[in-house]
């Protein structure tokens, strides 16, 4: 059997969109003679679809678009058969009245043939709001060739059931064990798994550890595309039934690919009498090379949730405040593999605290990535400020209010630049600036996207020295960027941080060295753990934590959560980010 893995990107809400996309992708899949096709989980509304499943119209448009795809793929290819992604209305007064299922539309008819079992509420996902958890396994009986097959269906977090692997699962069934006694064929996997730094590897370790239950092979197929905060890597792949990835498709992008099992029949790996010989004269699209590494990952998803972002929102352009610092640095290279650097515009925005070198070394980058570069000085804005404030305040504003006052007009330039040219503004923050409180409301926090929100300082600089060393080299050439010299500029990556809003201000003036602050950000976002257990405990790695280090940043931390719960939202890379999945209160201890 040739099973199709379609790693499509739908538009969460366009059901007729995405049974077009899902139907482009069985006549390729179908071009290479395809037996099944499978999608993602909720294919056909595109993952996370949140609220809009309380909407009784599109529940019924769900059912027009499903017959129309069973009425368009009997027509054009009679013979192949796809699996997809819906949500199943429940004849039922209680609440929730949904299931998280999979359709087989096959002969010119469609059919729910698995439920989901594992419902996750947690992090950013809250699907028992909306879907009841099915309680018995899903098992298909599918016939090709005249040869029976028995496929196990499991969707997402079904197959996240190993807690020495994961460190933690969801309590309820084990749907994969639940398999073992119906001897399937194949167990397939449909899935919308976000991306996280170090999840790849951890999706195969979780297939492997099934095929030792089942004895068989497992598909996997991953949504891919940003949608909203979440960023989907696709990276589907398949287990063979040594354990083995057998087949790897590729990160970040969409991609059809053909994958045949070794036999047909006979239960649970076993050869029986239905062996089927390779199908060495079929033509078979070509499956990725292995994934890149973790730095090349992480930027190519950055890149995805940026490009995806700005057109689902209906943006062709996007702009940025360029500083000469490394975090609009690392934003407008993101924004140029994006959407091409003639899509990108920057904004120079110097006070007269902004040093000659940040301004040239802004310049520069720019010019490195061919887009257009504005300066605004804002001396003269800074003045008139000065001066109408004068009154009330019984002189300038001093300190804090006057070096905010800066942020707020450069602010003020870029959200009206952005409005009169109808551009996406990207948000610069670093996401260590975002924890405590870094940052000025109404200020450096306008945006629509907080591009870098998720990323903390020291992370900012790592993938900044990969992307200018000759590693990131094939990386830039593929994303269209300069193949080779510096990117981002030795300049810029060893420049000490400053928000250059005083004289010779340093960052290091307000927080602690990055290098010490974000593994105790870390650890007290990411892990949870009180200032107390760090001090008793230490860092994972074993380092000493500092008791008045330790209090002093988790004051900072709850003290800027009014400010967080205003930000734009932001591209979720890290286990906890700061937007739904984050729900601290703000008035508390």
């Amino acid at each position: 059997m040739r099973i199709a893995l379609a790693q499509i990107n739908p538009l969460v809400g366009d059901l007729a969109g995405n049974g077009a996309r899902i139907l482009a992708a069985c006549q390729e899949a179908a071009a290479a003679h395809a037996d099944l096709v499978v999608t993602p989980e909720l294919s056909l509304w595109g993952y996370p679809p949140r609220d809009l499943l309380l909407r009784p119209a599109l529940l019924s448009t769900q059912q027009d678009v499903l017959a129309q795809l069973a009425a368009e793929l009997a027509a054009t290819h009679p013979s192949l058969a796809l699996l997809v992604g819906v949500a199943e209305p429940i004849a039922a007064a209680e609440k929730p009245n949904l299931f998280n299922a999979v359709a087989l539309v096959s002969g010119g008819q469609w059919r729910i043939v698995a439920r989901k079992q594992l419902l996750p509420t947690y992090d950013v996902f809250d699907e028992r709001r909306y879907f009841q958890a099915a309680d018995q396994p899903a098992v298909l009986e599918f016939q090709q060739g005249g040869r029976n097959w028995t496929l196990g269906l499991t969707i997402c977090e079904d197959l996240w059931v190993e807690e020495e692997l994961q460190g933690h699962r969801l309590a309820g069934p084990d749907p994969v064990a639940a398999l073992q006694s119906h001897r399937i064929d194949v167990l397939l996997n449909l899935s919308a798994s976000p991306f996280g730094q170090a999840k790849a590897a951890l999706r195969h370790r979780l297939a492997a550890r099934a095929t030792e239950k089942l004895q068989c092979p497992v598909v996997y197929v991953n949504q891919v595309g940003g949608n909203d905060e979440l960023v989907f890597d696709g990276a589907s792949f398949v287990v063979d039934a040594s354990g083995k990835v057998a087949a790897q498709l590729a990160c970040c992008q969409e991609q059809v690919a053909i994958w045949e099992t070794p036999r047909a029949g006979g239960g649970a790996g076993s050869p029986g009498d239905n062996a089927e010989p390779p199908g060495t004269n079929l033509p078979t699209l070509g499956l990725s090379a292995p994934l890149p590494g973790p730095r090349e990952q992480l930027f190519r998803a950055l890149v995805l949730g940026v490009r995806d972002y700005a057109k689902k929102c209906g943006f062709r352009r996007v702009l940025l405040g360029l500083s000469g610092g490394i975090d609009s640095a690392l934003v407008a290279v993101i924004g140029a593999a994006g959407l091409g650097a003639e899509q990108v515009q920057a904004l120079l925005l110097p006070s007269p605290y902004s040093s000659e070198g940040s301004i040239s070394d802004a310049t520069a980058l720019a010019e490195r990535l061919g887009m257009a570069a504005h300066t605004l000085p804002i001396a003269p804005l800074m003045a008139g400020f000065d001066a109408a404030l004068g009154p009330a305040l019984d002189g300038p504003p001093q300190g804090l209010t006057a070096e905010n006052l800066q942020s707020r007009i450069r602010g003020c330039l870029l959200m009206a630049v952005a409005n009169q040219q109808g551009h996406l503004l990207l948000s610069t923050g670093n996401k260590s600036e975002l924890a405590v409180g870094y940052c000025t409301l109404y200020g450096d926090m306008n945006g629509g996207l907080a591009v870098i929100g998720d990323l903390y300082k020291t992370t900012v600089f790592d993938l900044c020295d990969w992307l200018d060393s000759p590693a990131a080299g094939p990386c830039r050439t593929a994303l269209g960027l300069p193949a080779s010299g510096e990117l981002v500029g030795a300049a810029i990556r060893t420049k000490p941080p400053s928000a250059e809003l005083r004289p010779d201000q340093r960052d290091s003036d307000s927080l602690p060295d990055y290098a010490l602050l974000d593994p105790i950000l870390k650890a007290l976002i990411e892990e949870l753990r009180s200032p107390e257990e760090l001090v008793s405990q230490g860092l994972a790695d074993g380092s000493p934590v500092d008791a008045e280090h330790a209090e002093r940043i988790m004051q900072l931390v709850r003290r800027a959560e009014f400010k967080r719960r205003q930000a734009a939202p932001l591209l979720k890379v890290s286990g906890r980010a700061f937007g739904t999945g984050w729900r601290m209160p703000i008035a508390a201890l």
